[in-house]
């Protein structure tokens, strides 16, 4: 697709990923609470995958994240662990992830956890509900500034 003006294709972003700092306002929602909130993420950036934000532990509410024995490896960042997003009698099941050991060139990263846009009840950018990437394994966050084809649907995981 052919980016409008104000929009970027992921087409154009690089690989191997990069991760740049987004001072935009992002919050997580789930069960009624606000899971995180921040002015401080880090987006990751890879060829044909919406951005991922990854929020600082610190404007995360941890009391609410209990630990997962799910363990996934990137060929880039290393290592993540997981966690389940719990409020009250809800669960979102392996919902948030980071990189306690990040791989080198991706440390700042270290501190920092992903939402999976489709297991939490809302993740926005400034306000602007982010769309979840196709698939259940990638956690990239869909906005209108964005543009694909994403990576994540069926027959697109080898590309």
């Amino acid at each position: 697709m052919q980016p409008l003006s104000g929009q970027e294709s992921v087409w154009d972003y690089p690989r191997p990923p990069i991760v740049r700092p987004d001072p935009r306002r992002i919050i997580v929602e789930f069960g009624g609470a606000v899971i995180a909130r921040t002015t401080a993420s880090l987006k990751v950036l890879e060829t044909s995958h919406p951005p991922v934000f990854y929020l600082p532990e610190s404007d995360v509410e941890m009391a609410h994240l209990r630990p997962s024995s799910l363990s996934t490896w990137c060929e880039f960042k290393g290592e993540a662990a997981y966690w389940s997003v719990v409020v009250g009698d809800r669960v979102a099941e392996h919902a948030a992830w980071g990189y306690p050991r990040p791989a080198h060139g991706y440390e700042d990263l270290r501190g920092h956890i992903a939402f999976y846009p489709a297991r939490m009840d809302n993740c926005s950018v400034d306000d602007v509900q982010a769309v979840s990437q196709e698939g259940d394994f990638y956690g990239g966050w869909i906005t209108p500034e964005i543009v694909g084809p994403f990576k994540g649907a069926p027959g697109t995981r080898g590309w």
